[in-house]
């Protein structure tokens, strides 16, 4: 079955990455000495409509998952958590990516991703977008991880194709090595998605492989000179930078005990969300962001450590965030 259409606009609509994160409870140790783990959603586009979604926002996924108990789990879990599945469907073949990691805090969260030779996220064919919802929906998200192979590639230029360089059209710069055995040919993927975008997020490594930069301003400003309209490099514990034709904010890091820094970067997204549809001022939004990613990497999983507004503002306002309840725990 394919789906063209569903009822009402949304509010951001996201593509990619979807599948189940196994998550070790047993911190500092490799993952041949963990002996117990908890089973999260995760995947990228799908954390940052999670993400989104904890601020009332009408999100939904365009992605595939297998026929599998891990699919259904995927399924179920994005309804729980308030993202429209009516773009999920399962595909015969591949199962459901699972991706662990191991946990070294401060700064050392080893990836592990089971989702060879081909994961059903990337087996999304032109044919089924839904590209009414794509053009209707007031921010749409990609990831580069879904130019890495076919069909997953074609579809991300024909969704852009049918949605036109429209404004919130976003790529999250995402760059994932182990997912391009030619690295020149993700370079020349990337620099040809830039052409279909009209704001860009990324680290300063993924950055050099967008624009041949890592200087954060001149990186920025190559961003820019490709007609995009918003341009965020992420600094680190130095901060994030944003900029605009006429505008240019840099704000410093929230102070964190951090837990496990892999999902923070798509709170800052589905944040970055939240006050692009607010119509919030840029430095308002990159504080907001930036507080919402700390409040994830204090915690031990992505999708379901995002927080919504009153916690981000409860942070904002007293400079300390709020101690988590034990991973597996109700909220």
């Amino acid at each position: 079955m394919s789906v063209t259409a569903a009822s009402g606009r949304f509010d951001l609509i996201t593509i990619g990455r979807t599948g189940v994160d196994i998550y070790p409870l047993d911190h500092g140790v490799g993952l041949e000495d963990v002996r117990t783990f908890e089973k999260f959603l995760g995947g990228s586009a799908t954390n940052v409509a999670v993400a989104a979604a904890q601020y009332g926002r009408r999100t939904a996924i365009v992605t595939r998952t297998g026929r599998d108990p891990f699919g259904t789990y995927v399924k179920r879990q994005l309804r729980v958590l308030g993202v429209d599945d009516v773009f999920v469907e399962p595909v015969d073949g591949p199962p459901t990516p699972v991706t662990f990691c191991e946990i070294f805090p401060p700064d050392s969260f080893p990836l592990y991703f089971y989702r060879y030779p081909i994961a059903p996220d990337l087996l999304i064919e032109p044919e089924t977008l839904p590209l009414q919802a794509i053009q209707d929906a007031r921010i749409y998200w990609s990831t580069v991880t879904g130019l890495s192979q076919e069909p997953s590639r074609a579809s991300h230029f024909a969704a852009w194709e049918a949605r036109g360089r429209r404004t919130h059209t976003v790529l999250d710069l995402d760059w994932r090595p182990m997912f391009w055995p030619d690295v020149a040919d993700g370079r020349a993927q990337v620099e040809k998605a830039l052409e279909h975008v009209t704001i860009a997020v990324g680290n300063r490594e993924e950055c050099e492989v967008a624009v041949g930069e890592t200087d954060p301003n001149r990186a920025a400003d190559a961003l820019l000179d490709r007609g995009l309209e918003l341009a965020i490099v992420k600094q680190g514990p130095k901060g994030v930078l944003a900029a605009t034709r006429g505008e240019r904010v840099e704000v410093p890091t929230f102070p964190v005990e951090v837990v496990n820094g892999l999902g923070a970067g798509d709170a800052f997204g589905g944040a970055l969300v939240h006050g692009l549809l607010g119509g919030w001022d840029l430095r308002r939004t990159l504080e907001f962001a930036n507080v919402a990613g700390a409040i994830v990497a204090s915690r031990l999983e992505c999708s379901t450590a995002m927080p919504d507004e009153a916690q981000v503002q409860e942070a904002l306002d007293s400079r300390a965030i709020t101690p988590v309840i034990a991973a597996g725990e109700p909220r």
